[in-house]
């Protein structure tokens, strides 16, 4: 039936039935893929047997997780020492990138912000550790 010969009600009807329809396929097709992941997934596992791995090592690998997740299996979380500027409470370094702060007044005191010992050292001479 052509639309232009349709009534409203009749074209309201026939997209209501298409959408329902569109839904149907939808769910169908999100289904389909679900069961085609774990059949991939299941086909891994053989294939990782077959090799004389264990699952858990190989996946740990690919997700880049394994420290994190011993870390929450043990439930500790790690503690880093966050260092304050006695001059300026204000600044605190904790870890990673030195603060501009930091560069700065280790360069005015004589220490290198690029060399790992001379960071270590004005952290214990120079910086107060907060608990």
């Amino acid at each position: 039936m052509a639309a232009e010969n349709m009534s409203v009600e009749e074209i309201e009807q026939q997209l209501a039935q298409l959408t329902q329809e569109r839904l149907e396929l939808e769910n169908t097709l999100e289904q389909r893929r679900h069961q085609e992941k774990y059949a991939l997934v299941e086909q891994i596992k053989v294939m990782i047997a077959e090799q004389g791995y264990a699952v858990a090592d190989i996946t740990s690998l690919l997700t880049g997780r394994k420290r994190r997740v011993a870390v929450a299996k043990r439930g500790v979380a790690r503690q880093y020492t966050a260092y304050m500027d006695p001059d300026d409470p204000s600044h605190v370094y904790t870890r990673g990138v030195l603060p501009g702060w930091m560069k700065a007044k280790m360069q005015a005191q004589g220490y290198d912000p690029d060399s790992r010992t001379d960071r270590a050292a004005f952290k214990t001479n120079v910086l107060k550790a907060v608990a």
